[in-house]
């Protein structure tokens, strides 16, 4: 038979520790908690001014749930935002998903995320993230911005270890008044090396004759061109 929890609060937090099989300790808090516990699964509903804190993550957000054997899935809604305490990202959107064991993070709606230690802020709809590897697959009007570089496309990989962003769907680097634009881009956000690949065009600026036309062929930002697919200068 399941056991049912319910308790309410009105102005004072609810405070719970768990310790789960895999040795990890979770606390949370809200204003308002739910619970349900039997054989199969656990689940416990926190609402209003709902907080979660692991061993990697902590989570602010209007509801969150936890859920599972050993609570090994946590969700997020409603004005979340968060930071993961590992690898030093912070992010907010309005529906989150975190799963404990495979440490991969789906943040969705209105997704912005921030790598502190590099200071490289990104917007998507939907950002998937591996703790593990420190991979974040970004979907759907995508927009990231690092030093002069602001690019946007219609998916991206930022790969945080080793500082490169890989980018298709009609994706654009803009740095000041130059502009590049590929069926694929790379960028290595430590060298700023730039690879565009099939159906390139853009348009550079000489910064000591403002009045030059600008010209593609000229060597800016050691951009490179692969040798497969069309190219389409301007």
């Amino acid at each position: 038979m399941a056991r049912k929890i319910n308790v309410s609060l009105l102005f004072l937090t609810l405070v719970f520790f768990v310790q789960t099989a895999a040795a990890e300790q979770i606390s949370f808090n809200a204003d308002y908690m739910t619970g349900r516990t039997n054989a199969s699964t656990d689940t416990t509903r926190l609402v209003g001014n709902a907080f979660v804190r692991t061993s990697s993550m902590e989570i602010n957000a209007d509801e969150i749930t936890i859920e599972g054997s050993d609570f090994t899935s946590i969700t997020a809604t409603g004005s979340v935002r968060g930071k993961n305490l590992e690898t030093k990202l912070e992010f907010t959107c309005e529906k989150l998903r975190f799963d404990r064991i495979t440490k991969i993070a789906r943040l969705e709606n209105f997704v912005h995320l921030t790598d502190v230690e590099n200071n490289v802020t990104a917007d998507a709809h939907i950002i998937d993230y591996n703790q593990n590897n420190d991979v974040a697959i970004m979907q759907i009007e995508v927009s990231l911005v690092q030093k002069d570089n602001l690019c946007t496309a219609a998916y991206a990989v930022y790969k945080k270890r080793s500082q490169t962003l890989e980018m298709s769907g009609n994706p654009k680097i803009t740095q000041g008044k130059d502009s590049f634009r590929a069926q694929e881009i790379s960028l290595n956000l430590e060298t700023q090396e730039i690879i565009l690949d099939g159906r390139v065009n853009g348009t550079v600026s000489d910064s000591k004759e403002k009045n030059k036309k600008p010209d593609n062929n000229d060597d800016k930002n050691a951009i490179k061109q692969e040798p497969k697919g069309e190219a389409d200068g301007n």
